[in-house]
């Protein structure tokens, strides 16, 4: 697996928690697995406990020499995160910019990774069956594979899958970077790389891999149209027949409000006593008075037009004449950070804003609210909705990508459903469904509590998705050997 991000060592968003979980589910169905990442200036070896191995790389790029080591962590016997150490690229204090702008030479730091993946295999003599990339920033490695690498034996019969994360970063750069990525002009076509007269790494990765998935069933659906294709659905159509979604889960070893650490008190389906102390805790923290029957609204997000905080700022206004309380957390941009910080102090005693990336917090907000708004206006997959309900804490969505997929709409009648759903981007829309919500909340306790033990017991765990990505490898490899046999 090639990744630029893999929590704890460096996130900025759900891949990092991807790329903690995932491999470490492979490896548990029994295959071996190398994940190549950079090494940040945050990954300290003392910290994390990575050790240096006595394997280095060497490239030109550009007609620029570039060489790195290898540092290793072994998780387990099969499982490895490798950390590709180059100061000049990831010796940074942000992973790929500054709050204001990227950085200038991100084609060069990530080109870099994808090559370096398959220079670490032959170096290391390993002949990989997959090389899996994740997101625009390990994009090349497929194209690599098939063009400056084609040669190579021990890696004529290895395959390559593509995770699309968020179609929405592609790494798109200018045309004059193709001499930085070592191929041939004759690559710069519609056909393959070119992307409106620039160079697009993820349209490259989705061209040349012998199989491309995304996050969610209904992601893999939406990226086919105009509408949420990002320019890209006409290449997804031609590749749909090797395009599949396969959901992201959830590592309950982290996220159970039964064993969670940080939490006021622990609580399970069978006993929630705990899940009240973990409200007026919230309650608490955020600044709010304690009161039990008061139905507390969170978010947690990073706040962007993606993310529809855009919709949660219209509908505000109206929300706060009912009696409830709202807690924030998100970092993002900057034009969102001080409509909060205003909106905060508009309605003291009844929001709590933190405009800050705090993990524990995070926790405490799973745990202690009764809702949680995710109104996106796209949304691969989503993780925040499915720890919510582990924690009893009821989605109140977009009917988008991961999120329709994983929040069925309550249904008092069938006794189904797990929380409530709307699907016109408007702030009149959200303001409705979370009216809708609270009306059963305060007049139907009965119904609400069933409706929160439906989401507790729901299981999104890794499991069963690591099971469907060693069948998107067979499927790979598979297809990748016909084609050998073909030729």
């Amino acid at each position: 697996m090639i990744t630029s991000e893999a929590t704890p060592f460096a996130q900025t968003g759900g891949l990092g928690e991807v790329l903690s979980a995932l491999p470490a589910e492979l490896a548990a169905l029994g295959l071996q697995v190398d994940v190549l990442m950079p090494k940040y200036r945050g990954i300290v070896p003392e910290k994390y406990g990575i050790k240096e191995t006595n394997l280095s790389i060497e490239l030109t790029l550009n007609a620029k020499r570039v060489s790195a080591k290898i540092w290793q962590l072994q998780e387990r016997p099969d499982l490895r995160y490798l950390f590709l150490e180059c100061d000049d690229y990831y010796d940074r204090e942000y992973l790929y910019g500054s709050p204001e702008k990227d950085y200038e030479d991100n084609a060069e730091r990530f080109v870099f990774l994808s090559r370096a993946a398959i220079e670490m295999s032959i170096f290391s003599n390993t002949r990989y069956d997959v090389f899996h990339s994740h997101d625009w920033q390990a994009a090349l490695t497929p194209v690599y594979l098939r063009t400056l690498y084609a040669g190579v034996s021990r890696l004529e019969e290895s395959s390559s899958v593509m995770t699309i994360h968020n179609l929405g970063y592609q790494g798109i750069f200018w045309h004059l970077d193709m001499p930085l990525v070592g191929v041939g002009w004759e690559f710069f076509t519609p056909k393959h790389m070119e992307f409106h007269g620039r160079l697009n790494f993820l349209k490259s990765g989705i061209v040349f891999a012998d199989a491309v998935n995304t996050v969610s069933p209904g992601y893999r659906n939406e990226i086919l149209t105009p509408e949420f294709g990002f320019g890209l659905e006409g290449v997804l159509q031609e590749k749909h027949e090797r395009l599949s979604g396969i959901l992201n889960g959830v590592d309950y070893k982290i996220w159970n409000p039964a064993t969670d650490s940080f939490i006021a008190a622990n609580y399970h389906p069978e006993d929630l006593a705990g899940k009240a102390m973990c409200k007026a805790d919230l309650q608490k923290v955020a600044g709010l008075r304690v009161r039990p029957g008061i139905p507390v609204i969170t978010v947690v997000s990073r706040l962007s037009n993606q993310k529809g905080v855009d919709m949660l700022l219209g509908a505000i206004p109206s929300l706060m004449k009912q009696d409830l309380h709202l807690v924030l957390l998100g970092t993002g941009e900057a034009r969102y950070q001080a409509a909060f910080k205003e909106i905060a102090s508009r309605y003291p005693g009844k929001i709590g804003i933190f405009l800050k990336y705090d993990y524990a917090l995070a926790h405490k907000i799973f745990a202690g609210g009764d809702m949680i708004l995710v109104p996106s206006r796209y949304e691969p997959c989503g993780v925040n909705q499915l720890y919510a309900l582990k924690y009893g804490s009821v989605p109140i969505v977009r009917a988008t990508g991961g999120l329709q997929d994983t929040v069925e709409e309550f249904d008092p009648q069938r006794e189904a459903g797990t929380g409530f759903k709307f699907i016109t981007p408007e702030p009149s829309e959200l303001e409705s469904t979370l009216v809708k919500a609270l009306k059963v909340f305060r007049e139907d306790p009965a119904s609400w509590h069933r409706l929160m033990l439906r989401g507790m017991n729901k299981d999104y765990s890794w499991n069963r998705s690591a099971a469907e990505y060693a069948r998107l490898y067979e499927s790979a490899i598979r297809d990748r050997h016909d084609s050998l046999t073909r030729a």
